[in-house]
């Protein structure tokens, strides 16, 4: 097994134990009370947090936190506009691509463990077998995750739910998986010149910074599908 300098383990080893330590918290401040109002939603934070860390403790606290039943009913209550619909653009284009985010960021993390107990080389390399897995269950739960947003919110029946599911987000989780493999491939074949084991916390930290690079490259997608009113507003 490949030997990694002990400052590089160490900053994985943080940047995961602070990954996970923002995912627990914000669990628990939705099972405090804070419930979502578009119950998806309440995977959608916590899966952002497992590769953004605390970095999406400020997002939660002002964008989330104002999306719950208890805001969304008391701005009915006193016949104001959803408290959701107040953001910036900018703000929803990034709720759009963490949403897309979530479903890849699930997705990876069971292919990649998938991968490791079931082994799938391509062109003789693993990572090549990985990433054909990745994007498959990474698309899947992606259109899932649109599909249970998009079908609530329009009242659709399941097979045009899924229709417009699809219609909305494969542009969206296909950019994202562009970046993600970007940096993996970047990382694999430039940086360390080697495939990475996956029992190591370098992997999993180069993945949180892979997911990073996925939210980059769907931002402008996903900022494009809402102005063209293809992707509802979250």
């Amino acid at each position: 097994m490949a030997s990694y300098p002990h400052w590089l383990i160490v900053i994985s080893w943080v940047s995961l134990l602070l990954a996970f330590v923002a995912c627990a918290w914000i669990v628990g401040d939705i099972v405090r009370g804070h419930r979502q109002h578009m119950w998806i939603m309440n995977l959608v934070w916590p899966l952002t947090a497992l590769y953004a860390g605390p970095v999406v403790l400020p997002a939660y606290l002002s964008v989330g936190r104002k999306a719950t039943h208890r805001a969304m009913h008391a701005a009915r209550a006193r016949g104001e506009e959803s408290p959701s619909r107040q953001k910036p653009f900018w703000q929803t284009a990034a709720i759009g691509s963490t949403h897309c985010g979530a479903g890849c960021t699930l997705g990876d993390i069971c292919a990649e463990w998938f991968v490791y107990f079931v082994p799938i080389t391509l062109f003789g390399m693993h990572i090549f077998g990985a990433w054909v897995v990745d994007f498959v269950l990474a698309f899947l739960f992606g259109i899932a995750f649109q599909y249970f947003s998009i079908k609530p919110m329009r009242d659709l029946s399941p097979a045009e739910g899924l229709k417009q599911a699809l219609k909305a987000d494969s542009l969206s989780l296909i950019s994202w998986q562009v970046g993600m493999y970007g940096w993996m491939a970047a990382a694999t074949f430039l940086i360390f010149g080697h495939e990475i084991a996956k029992t190591t916390p370098v992997f999993w930290f180069m993945m949180q910074l892979a997911m990073f690079a996925g939210f980059a490259t769907s931002y402008p997608v996903n900022w494009w599908l809402l102005r063209k009113g293809i992707k509802e507003e979250m």
